[in-house]
């Protein structure tokens, strides 16, 4: 079955376009809940936007979904040791 959770796919319309995607749910009315490259967050799309891929991965692996789709793991900020003006 091409649509099932954790299958990898690419965008084909709307603003994330040509970018990579991972289905994390699959909704009764014809979308289902993706993450993309471009926009992280889990966002709805239609299954008619997507071409799937044979790939596929467990989505419950953060570090795996990061890896899959090249998302790269914000560093913490880290403050400056500077002195204070007087």
């Amino acid at each position: 079955m091409l649509m099932e959770v954790g299958r990898v796919c690419v965008k084909k319309f709307g603003r994330d376009a040509g970018s990579a995607a991972v289905i994390t749910k699959i909704n009764n009315d014809g979308t289902v809940m993706v993450m993309t490259t471009k926009r992280p967050k889990e966002r709805k799309c239609s299954i008619r936007h997507l071409e799937f891929l044979n790939t596929k991965i467990d989505v419950s692996n953060k570090e795996l979904v990061n890896k899959t789709l090249g998302i790269k793991e914000k560093e913490e900020h880290k403050p400056k040791n500077d002195k204070a003006k007087k």
